[in-house]
C-alpha cells in the first residue's frame, strides 16, 4: 500500500479511536502530501520516495519548534510537537544505526575513491543519494567528516 494511502487509512482508524495527536499529525501529512500531488511538475502522482522526504522535512520541524518552545519554557507545547513527530516518525523507513551508517559511508569514500576532506562533497553526493530515507543529512555528514579526515 502507498505511504498517501496508508495515512489515509489511519485517519480514519484515528477519527474513530479518538486519537487526537495521532489524528492531526496524520491530517497535517496529508495536507503535505496533497499540496505535493497537485504541485506542477507532480503529475498527480505521489512517489513513496518523494512521501519519505516530505515526512522526514515533518519531523524535523516539529523536532525544531519543541527545542524552540523547551528553549522560551514552554513545556506543553514541546510535548505537543515530540508526541506529532513520534507519529510521524513510525511511517519512516527504519533508521540506519551508527555503525551501519559508518560502514555505508566506508563503502561510499572507496566507491569514489576519496582521500581527503577536500573530497567531501563527492561522497556526500552519492552519500546523500544512497542513504536517502535512511539516516539525518546531518549525521551522514558529520560522519563523512570524521572518516575523511
Amino acid at each position: 500500500m502507498a505511504l498517501f494511502d496508508q495515512i489515509s487509512e489511519d485517519i480514519k482508524k484515528a477519527m474513530l479511536a479518538r486519537e487526537k495527536v495521532k489524528l492531526e499529525a496524520l491530517r497535517g501529512v496529508k495536507k503535505e502530501f496533497l499540496e505535493a500531488k497537485t504541485a506542477k511538475n507532480a503529475e498527480g502522482e505521489l512517489s513513496d520516495e518523494t512521501a519519505v522526504k516530505i515526512l522526514q522535512k515533518m519531523v524535523k520541524q516539529r523536532k525544531d519548534s519543541a527545542a524552540i518552545f523547551t528553549e522560551q519554557g514552554r513545556p506543553e507545547l514541546a510535548e505537543g510537537e515530540l508526541a506529532e513527530a513520534a507519529v510521524i516518525e513510525a511511517y519512516l523507513p527504519k533508521q540506519m544505526s551508527d555503525e551501519e551508517l559508518t560502514a555505508a559511508i566506508k563503502e561510499i569514500i572507496a566507491e569514489v575513491g576519496a582521500t581527503s576532506a577536500k573530497e567531501m562533497g563527492k561522497v556526500m553526493g552519492v552519500a546523500t543519494k544512497k542513504l536517502a530515507g535512511k539516516a539525518e543529512g546531518r549525521l551522514i555528514s558529520e560522519k563523512v567528516k570524521t572518516l575523511l579526515a
